[in-house]
């Protein structure tokens, strides 16, 4: 019976990590979209769904989706890095420390606490709807 060492234990972990923080944001990012499409495709039901509607929508969602994962996440989220921490709020750090004066800072402090609670509203109504909708 072998036991795995140390450094190969902690790659493992890692990778378990990684696939878990993949799972949780492509989830997130994932289901948002059918939410849209449902309640467009109920629109245009009203008024007579045509082709033309359904590849429009399903065009905006998938270039909405594929910019905001490439350019926001990707190129911009992902680099921010304020001594190993990351998030919305190191954001907010990184901002305000290049920031000239006091009222940007304030104004970058508001604007990140905002948005932190923007995301943690997101965190709280996303299960409830997925919840909601799988009953419905």
């Amino acid at each position: 019976m072998s036991v795995a060492s140390p450094d190969e234990s902690k790659s493992k972990l890692r990778l378990a990590s990684l696939i878990g923080v993949l799972g949780v944001v492509y989830g997130d990012i994932g289901t948002s979209p059918l939410y849209a499409f449902q309640a467009s495709i109920g629109y245009f039901q009203k008024s007579g769904l045509r082709y033309d509607d359904i590849f429009g929508v399903l065009s905006l969602i998938f270039w909405a989706l594929i910019i905001t994962v490439t350019l926001k996440y990707v190129t911009f989220v992902m680099r921010a890095d304020n001594h190993g921490e990351g998030g919305i709020l190191a954001l907010m750090a990184l901002a305000q420390r290049v920031a000239k004066s006091d009222k940007t800072r304030a104004a970058l402090g508001i604007v990140g606490i905002v948005g932190a609670g923007l995301f943690f509203g997101d965190g709280m109504i996303t299960p409830a709807i997925s919840v909601l909708s799988a009953v419905a």
